[in-house]
């Protein structure tokens, strides 16, 4: 792995990454279990999980590795995937929310949610929750969520967060993704004074199976897409950095890129925005509820 910051020893630790069986996901679990990590292993089914570990035993043969299945377009897979680590550890050193999608045409989950704003940020939302007494209980824990460039140009509708009256595939992505950071900036506020750091990232355009659209649509933006992508390799650089580097052991709140923090855009720094956005996500996965 091309690096432009060396990964620090995980010795110890146990790190949870969610779409961790392709692309910068597999990445980052391979290397932060070459670093010693006790890595969780998050797929959509557990033949991806089993496969992806595998995969990074060929590479690493002394990883460990965990696998873990949910298809987190379902919120009960979500809460399911939650008490799994729950009865699988009793510390959680590192969370990364990596999972997500663009789905070019509207359509809705078993909840009856938008997809892309169901997968892409009300299951990292709910799965972070649920996860916190965990990370509360391991000294010095981080939340890491892959956000994206893409958040620029957009502002939340609050009247229509799901594209029912207006969808565009690419703007429901953009929409998810500010809501990513939004989130971050948030949970950060909610958290201060506690050990516990939440920073999110963009990890730059990167060729991997992302677009899960399988239409003529999804092959041409692919098609398109990679003529600009780099490789997961260069793309997990940045979640690798945050959840392994020293040097951001004591950084809360922030946006990166290219393992630097980086300036979002002013709506994904709108406090007022983030708040109500909590709020409503709270209501949506029931977590006012007791989860």
């Amino acid at each position: 792995m091309t690096s432009q910051a060396s990964v620090s020893s995980m010795q110890g630790k146990v790190v949870l990454i969610t779409g961790a069986t392709a692309g910068i996901g597999y990445v980052a679990a391979r290397e932060l279990a070459r670093a010693g990590a006790r890595v969780l292993l998050g797929g959509r089914t557990r033949q991806s999980a089993d496969d992806a570990i595998s995969r990074v035993r060929d590479e690493v043969p002394n990883a460990d590795l965990e696998p873990l299945a949910a298809d987190l377009s379902a919120l009960a897979e979500v809460r399911k995937l939650a008490a799994d680590v729950a009865a699988t550890t009793d510390r959680l050193d590192v969370l990364v929310n990596n999972a997500g999608g663009i789905f070019l045409d509207r359509r809705e989950t078993v909840d009856g949610f938008e997809i892309t704003f169901a997968v892409n940020h009300l299951a990292p939302f709910l799965l972070t929750n649920l996860l916190l007494p965990l990370a509360r209980s391991t000294p010095a824990a981080r939340i890491v969520t892959v956000a994206s460039e893409a958040h620029r140009g957009v502002t939340l509708d609050f009247d229509d967060l799901e594209g029912k009256r207006r969808f565009g595939g690419w703007r429901a992505y953009q929409r998810s993704k500010l809501a990513n950071v939004l989130f971050t900036r948030e949970l950060a506020g909610r958290l201060k004074g506690e050990p516990i750091t939440v920073n999110c990232l963009h990890p730059g355009y990167v060729n991997t199976r992302f677009f899960r659209d399988a239409t003529w649509k999804g092959a041409v933006m692919r098609g398109f897409a990679n003529l600009f992508a780099i490789t997961p390799e260069r793309g997990a650089e940045t979640t690798v950095h945050l959840a392994s580097s020293p040097d951001v052991a004591d950084v809360t709140g922030g946006y990166f890129a290219k393992c630097r923090p980086a300036v979002p855009s002013a709506a994904a720094r709108d406090d007022a925005a983030a708040r109500r956005l909590w709020d409503v996500s709270a209501a949506m996965t029931g977590l006012n509820d007791g989860g």
